[in-house]
């Protein structure tokens, strides 16, 4: 049985020492339940990495996962919060009410065949980078498992499985918490592929993204230059400036940019051109006013080129509110299922792809390992729209090894890796962490009690509000 206690001194949060029981009955029933269906989650998922949708696009990939948690007896609703792809699936009645997070968006730029070298597929723009084609089936599976544990009766409360659309910098989530669709929810869990195992202990970047578009004087670039004003001229400007402003930000600071229209030809000055930027840090108050410098750049760069500018805000994000209590659950949980092993046949699919890396890779062999939880938090080096479902509720994640190990996320060799069993599996050990993490929090109410003192602790007086504004989803942002 589980052992824990939790000690309040001088109004500051320690951190209960928490043990679960790894020999439950329930979670060798999960275990080898999910590893029967590991061909049939694998096809799944192969679907949805065949699909490659970019974010809200995704119309094929959510139905599927959707219909899987159909067939399983969930109730779906389908089209939430303003975006047709998000959905909640609702199995069960009364609490402990236990979240599970789903994403199935893939990357513009990123097509790649199942194979160790660097091939697109033909006709196809997209692929699954980031390995939300995993994400997505090994959080229905997971969900799909306690489902039944809860039809059983061996489990009572209720289990929800969100659909979440466009995490590559379309901030789906955010709407989702907008729309209060967590706030009945007592904890959620998620999890994200990649090269290593390990329970999430590294908070995230806030973000804001938006498109600049300048509006300038078409005219013929040699006859008539002097009639032209170059909406071409305001984006180099502005990137300049903002290439000039990186000086001057905090160190951890992260800006980024692609010039997304240019013109059309060039002896035509071009009158419209656009800049969609990415701006990061890991705090939210911080990452508004770089912004804001950045609004004044596109202002300058208009007024000095003589054009005008509007801006959009495509996307927002805040940082990821870190829970340990949940951490040391899912830790134990995660060390019970293990890593990944691979076949000889992967092994040599594995070294080929790490050979065409220009950096010293960790060993293949260290799939199988688990990373030891963390103490210290730092701030993580990308943004995750899960950081604006984590300052909702008690919020928990892990990372499974997808890929070969030091594979880079957003890489065609992640898109490689994604598309064979070398990630099926890392999404098996994920769907049974995410299972035994959610028994366990069923089974033990009071942990979700303790969760929830240091979840009203780490958010403190902040009163959330989502950094895109009242803005509607951007359904388009990929076009």
């Amino acid at each position: 049985m589980r052992k824990w206690k939790l000690i309040l001194l001088a109004g500051t949060f320690i951190w209960p020492m928490v043990t679960m029981a790894q020999n439950s009955p329930l979670k060798q029933t999960a275990l080898t339940d999910l590893q029967g269906q590991y061909n049939h989650y694998k096809n799944v998922e192969l679907q949805i990495w065949n699909f490659a949708e970019v974010g809200y696009k995704e119309v094929k990939s959510s139905a599927l996962l959707q219909q899987q948690l159909k067939d399983a007896g969930f109730t779906v609703d389908a089209g939430v919060a303003g975006i047709p792809t998000a959905f909640v699936a609702t199995y069960g009645n009364g609490k402990p009410v236990i979240g599970i997070l789903a994403e199935f968006d893939a990357l513009p730029g990123l097509s790649q065949q199942a194979v160790p070298e660097k091939q697109p597929i033909n006709g196809q723009i997209a692929g699954h980078g980031c390995g939300h084609h995993l994400f997505g089936t090994a959080s229905v599976a997971a969900g799909i498992e306690i489902q039944k544990l809860i039809a059983s009766g061996q489990l009572k409360g209720t289990i929800k499985v969100y659909g979440c659309p466009a995490e590559e910098g379309g901030s789906g989530k955010v709407y989702m918490v907008r729309a209060g669709l967590f706030n009945d929810v007592d904890v959620v869990l998620h999890w994200h592929p990649g090269a290593e195992n390990g329970v999430t202990m590294t908070s995230a970047l806030a973000n804001i993204s938006a498109k600049f578009r300048f509006h300038g004087i078409a005219a013929h670039a040699a006859a008539s230059p002097d009639k032209g004003r170059s909406a071409l001229d305001a984006v180099e400007a502005m990137d300049y400036m903002a290439n000039m402003m990186r000086e001057h930000v905090p160190q951890e600071t992260r800006i980024h940019y692609i010039i997304t229209n240019g013109g059309k030809a060039p002896n035509v000055v071009p009158d419209f051109a656009e800049v969609y930027y990415y701006v990061r840090h890991p705090n939210k108050e911080q990452v508004k006013s770089i912004f804001d410098r950045l609004v004044k750049a596109g202002e300058g760069a208009a007024l000095g080129t003589g054009t005008t500018m509007d801006y959009e805000i495509i996307g927002g994000t805040h940082d990821l509110l870190l829970n340990k209590t949940l951490a040391q659950v899912m830790q134990t949980n995660l060390e019970q299922v293990g890593g990944v092993s691979y076949t000889a046949d992967e092994i040599a699919f594995g070294k080929k792809l790490q050979s065409t890396f220009n950096f010293t890779p960790p060993p293949i062999e260290s799939a199988a390992t688990i990373k030891p939880l963390k103490e210290e938090q730092d701030a993580g080096g990308g943004s995750t729209d899960v950081g604006d479902v984590s300052y909702a509720v008690p919020t928990v994640g892990l990372r499974a090894a997808t890929w070969i190990p030091g594979t880079p996320a957003h890489s065609w060799q992640a898109t490689a890796c994604g598309g064979t069993d070398i990630g099926a599996k890392g999404m098996m050990v994920a769907a049974k962490t995410l299972a035994l993490t959610a028994i366990d929090l069923y089974q033990n109410p009071s942990v979700i009690e303790a969760a929830k003192k240091e979840f009203v602790q780490a958010k403190g007086n902040y009163q959330y509000k989502a950094l895109l504004g009242d803005r509607k989803p951007a359904l388009n942002y990929r076009d």
